[in-house]
């Protein structure tokens, strides 16, 4: 953690700081629940915030945001990095647009579909992907697999890979990341 800053879970009064950061990504505001809650605090002042909301047989990393002045130093990633650590069931997450889906592959998070979700999330996730559809915005739905290493390189063909290496075996998922390219100019994230 940088000098000056503090990690810690929320606390009822500070709803109005993770609504108002939330809302101000344009992110879900629906679920809302302080006590699934970490902030980050800079000088008693919250300046980020994440979310595990739990489910019966899973749980969602969701509603990560850093203020925008203090983006692109790290701070998102201190606090995902964090919210997988405090994870106590297998832990998914859903995102707008590619850039965000790359953004999670460095953490171990990988694609998966619908039907490989677990019944708590299919219900949540697929009513996200319906006005994912009606407003033509990419949703990703993904799971996190623990890793004990995670390599980038490129093929002959100039395409680039991800290889997450388990923790729990010693086999490799590969899967191309080439799917997860390209532009995200209409994306808006928190992150």
């Amino acid at each position: 953690m940088p000098p000056g800053y503090t990690l810690r879970p929320a606390r009822a009064e500070d709803i109005g700081a993770i609504r108002k950061l939330v809302l101000g990504a344009l992110l879900d505001p629906t679920q809302l629940r302080w006590s699934q809650f970490w902030v980050m605090a800079q000088e008693g002042k919250i300046i980020a915030c994440g979310q595990l909301r739990n489910f019966p047989d899973a749980q969602e990393l969701g509603s990560v945001v850093v203020v925008p002045a203090l983006r692109r130093q790290g701070l998102g990633s201190l606090m995902v990095q964090h919210l997988i650590e405090q994870a106590t069931q297998p832990l998914y997450l859903e995102c707008l647009g590619q850039r965000l889906a790359r953004f999670y592959t460095r953490f171990g998070f990988v694609p998966v579909s619908w039907q490989e979700l677990p019944p708590s999330l299919k219900q949540k996730f697929g009513l996200s992907a319906l006005a994912a559809r009606v407003l033509r915005v990419p949703v990703y739905l993904m799971r996190y697999v623990a890793v004990t290493d995670v390599r980038i390189y490129r093929d002959r063909r100039q395409s680039s890979f991800v290889e997450l290496v388990p923790s729990s075996s010693n086999q490799s998922s590969a899967f191309s990341s080439s799917s997860l390219s390209g532009s995200g100019s209409s994306e808006t994230d928190g992150v």
